[in-house]
């Protein structure tokens, strides 16, 4: 059994609720009609972009015999999900397949997803680091102990899992190609850094306080209401400094990396008043019925783990020194991605 990881920075939902996973170069049709060799892939891909670079062209076709030949029936799958930047883990159940009625990925494979939705915060740095290769399909070969750890447990918890998986860690380091300190690498790694900094050093307290002044830093007035643990608006925010014209804004703010689901959004909902804005911020993610709710009603955003990291990210020169002690980042420039 081999583990693998895969890149879909295109499709979302259909993933999950059809259950595989795909990969692009649709031009080239089906891979079955191809003979096996690499070279007949090069060639192939090479007729289908022929103004593509030969370097290119070559690690496309590696791309492809691997997603093709080298996938098993019962190999593991770790897929960042990129649009709440978390972790989801299956077993793949299908061999390969061209849909060309799909829209687009059409060579695709059906997976049994086990785990969805996994924070990226439970895993150790060598092991995301890992999984930010640049490659679409690549072979996880250092740190598989990790994520069949988060994959064969029965914890539910973050907490628990992340203690499961931290037993598992294998945290030596290796040198290699995949280990390349390229834009996306390094990228990926500082908004880790950033989300484990909010999530580990900061008690539910701090963290409505640090959001109360990354919306200053966003330009609002905002303050902390006298805590409670009820799951009440933990900040208030307005755009004139005194706080007296409309619209107000009630936010509540969750220091987890879980899922948050539409009970709790109905709960802010709730609180909301004529003309009143409804803002949730939380570390995590949000279940499809909450991302449901916040279409259908008017006046409430929800804020993911992910736009936190972006707005801190933006923004950083604008936070007090507290957050920035606590989150200490330097700009620099580093290799792109597309550098040969």
């Amino acid at each position: 059994m081999s583990v693998w990881g895969i890149h879909n920075d295109t499709l979302t939902t259909e993933l999950i609720d059809d259950g595989f996973v795909s990969i692009g170069w649709d031009t080239v049709g089906d891979l079955k009609l191809i003979p096996g060799s690499r070279e007949e892939l090069k060639h192939t891909l090479n007729l289908a972009l022929p103004n593509s670079n030969p370097r290119a062209i070559a690690g496309w076709a590696g791309i492809l015999l691997r997603f093709r030949d080298e996938i098993k029936l019962g190999d593991v799958i770790v897929a960042p999900y990129k649009p709440d930047s978390t972790i989801n883990i299956g077993v793949v159940t299908g061999d390969y397949e061209f849909l060309a009625a799909a829209e687009t990925h059409r060579h695709r494979r059906k997976v049994d997803w086990k785990k969805i939705g996994l924070s990226r915060t439970i895993f150790t740095q060598p092991a995301l680091y890992e999984l930010g290769a640049f490659l679409t399909v690549f072979r996880i070969r250092k740190n598989t102990k990790e994520f069949l750890a988060a994959l064969s447990t029965q914890a539910q918890s973050t907490e628990e899992v992340t203690e499961i998986v931290e037993k598992a860690a294998v945290t030596r380091r290796e040198e290699g190609i995949s280990d390349e300190p390229r834009a996306s690498r390094i990228e990926r790694h500082t908004r880790d850094f950033v989300m484990e900094a909010l999530h580990e050093k900061l008690t539910h307290r701090q963290f409505e306080e640090f959001t109360a002044d990354l919306l200053r830093a966003l330009g609002y007035q905002a303050r902390v209401t006298p805590y409670s643990q009820d799951g009440g608006v933990d900040v208030i925010a307005h755009r004139d400094l005194l706080g007296l014209e409309p619209p107000l804004i009630k936010v509540q703010c969750k220091h987890q990396t879980g899922t948050t689901g539409s009970p709790e959004v109905h709960q802010l909902s709730g609180t909301q008043g004529p003309g009143e804005l409804a803002l949730f911020v939380t570390l995590g993610s949000y279940s499809r019925d909450a991302l449901a709710l916040e279409r259908q009603r008017p006046g409430i955003r929800l804020l993911s783990g992910e736009d936190v990291v972006s707005l801190v990210l933006e923004h950083y020169a604008q936070l007090p020194e507290r957050w920035r002690l606590l989150i200490p980042l330097t700009m620099l420039l580093v290799v792109a991605d597309s550098a040969t």
